[in-house]
């Protein structure tokens, strides 16, 4: 029963940081756009990179019968 003395207090505590970092990252802003993340990786107009075909041939030559 003695270990409830460090347990009891040692819940809270952490309960208190799970609180902070939640408090922490609603201040900070990650919550404000839930599905634009979810829609930007699928949206092929946002992407920066390299435009090539898949059925391009290689740089080199012609493609292969």
């Amino acid at each position: 029963m003695d270990i409830l003395i460090w347990l009891a207090p040692l819940s809270v505590l952490l309960g208190l940081i799970g609180l902070a970092a939640f408090l922490w990252t609603f201040h900070a802003g990650q919550y404000e756009d839930p599905k634009g993340a979810a829609a930007r990786i699928l949206d092929d107009h946002l992407d920066a990179g390299p435009t090539r075909s898949r059925t391009a041939p290689p740089e080199g030559g012609a493609a292969r019968p």
